[in-house]
């Protein structure tokens, strides 16, 4: 067998109908698009066309969630940092933006990564109870600054009268 004998199956190879040539091609006039209306110009519709109905890529909002207009930013500082310091010094808001650790004008959280073995006194705006407790482990203390949050009222107890088996 030779190239020149390979041939492709019989009805394998049909040839593609052309519209529009006239009307003894069967396939003339119209072009198999039926009589007026949309689908029968040459436009049709637009991509995510819904019929006149609100789109859904104009349905979904543009943006996932929303922006908390009262979100606390704070400058985060952990206290393996505080080290820098020198023992029985004090370290606020002032002394950690001079020592480049927070941005000044932020509020200030302290988190407790690391360790601590000077005695400091720290005022921040936040602190986390791990750092809390390290730093009074090491013989510090912790001022917190800003308003405190108001404590929340007591729920006074349900008196329940207890009636014992005697009694009943």
């Amino acid at each position: 067998m030779q190239l020149h004998d390979l041939k492709s199956a019989p009805g394998s190879r049909r040839r593609r109908q052309r519209i529009g040539r006239g009307t003894g091609s069967g396939r003339g006039k119209t072009s198999g698009r039926g009589q007026k209306g949309q689908n029968a110009r040459s436009e049709g519709f637009r991509l995510g066309f819904e019929g006149g109905q609100m789109p859904l890529s104009q349905r979904i909002p543009k943006l996932p969630g929303f922006k908390n207009p009262f979100k606390k930013v704070y400058s985060i500082v952990n206290v393996s940092k505080l080290s820098r310091f020198r023992d029985g010094s004090k370290v606020d808001a002032q002394s950690l933006a001079d020592a480049g650790l927070a941005r000044g004008g932020e509020e200030i959280k302290i988190l407790g990564a690391g360790r601590i073995r000077r005695k400091l006194t720290v005022e921040a705006h936040a602190i986390s109870n791990s750092a809390r407790e390290a730093i009074e482990k090491a013989g510090g203390s912790v001022k917190l600054l800003g308003e405190p949050r108001a404590a929340k009222a007591p729920v006074p107890e349900k008196k329940t009268e207890s009636v014992s088996p005697e009694d009943a």
